[in-house]
């Protein structure tokens, strides 16, 4: 492993850490960044897997006394098995279109074009969806019934064209649907367990082939910063929204995605050569 490779593996996990769980879509940076460092094929294939085990992983043991909680409480606690049964439900969505549609995504859709196209629309849909007036009938994501479970799933699903943001989705759609701040960042969060580790299962098995053993010490760079920058990045949303609205993210979302759309514009980077 050389140094350049060693540097690109640590910019990349710490873009993945950062992202994953802010409404900003770490697809669609991951896609632009990698563009930019010229990290692609089917090695980065791979090594995203990787990277994203890294950032739920983070979550994971940031919550892992709620976890804990709803494992022991299944047999005794009917909110345990409720949350449970929620989880479940909002997930099967994704898992669904997710096997019917993915390869067709992957192939036309991710490309920086895509994605600075999906930042700016979503920033402008979170931009809406925060000024509107909210009516809370879920203060914590045990307040949830199955019907907010199934809306926030397929919620989820816009997630799966790169920039929109699978954080974004859920946390956004959960506000338009009554869920209060805290519960529907937390949802999302919780929702991502699930999701993010089939999602890797699936993935990491369809393209076994593409782990080799000299890749594990980029693989391990890219792990370790990933989870570490994720927990960074958790912790600093949570703190974050318990005074704040989504207004800075959907900002952001816009002004990224423009600036992309206008180096493409004006010829200053050929994104589509990138993509190509």
């Amino acid at each position: 492993m050389d140094l350049w490779t060693a540097a690109q593996a640590l910019i990349l996990g710490v873009v993945e850490g950062l992202t994953e769980f802010l409404p900003i879509s770490s697809t669609g940076h991951q896609i632009i960044v990698a563009d930019l460092l010229n990290f692609g094929g089917e090695r980065a294939m791979a090594f995203n897997i990787i990277i994203q085990l890294g950032a739920i992983l983070a979550v994971v043991w940031e919550f892992r006394r709620k976890i804990i909680d709803v494992v022991v409480g299944l047999p005794t606690k009917p909110e345990a098995r409720r949350f449970t049964i929620n989880l479940i439900i909002a997930v099967m969505p994704a898992v669904v279109l997710g096997v019917i549609f993915a390869d067709v995504i992957h192939e036309y859709l991710f490309n920086p074009i895509t994605v600075a196209t999906a930042l700016v629309i979503g920033g402008v849909i979170m931009l809406w969806a925060e000024r509107r007036q909210h009516v809370i009938r879920a203060e914590t994501v045990d307040d949830m019934t199955w019907k907010d479970a199934v809306k926030i799933g397929f919620a989820q699903c816009l997630a799966m064209i790169p920039g929109t943001s699978r954080s974004g989705s859920t946390i956004i759609g959960g506000l338009l649907f009554g869920l209060s701040r805290k519960a529907a960042t937390e949802f999302s969060f919780f929702l991502a367990m699930p999701t993010m580790v089939g999602a890797a299962v699936y993935s990491g098995y369809k393209y076994r082939h593409l782990f080799q053993p000299d890749d594990l010490p980029v693989f391990a760079i890219g792990f370790v910063t990933s989870f570490i920058f994720a927990m960074i990045a958790v912790r600093a949303l949570l703190k974050f929204i318990s005074n704040h609205s989504y207004a800075a993210f959907a900002w952001y979302r816009i002004g990224f995605g423009l600036l992309i759309l206008a180096t493409w514009q004006f010829g200053w980077i050929d994104w589509t050569a990138a993509a190509a």
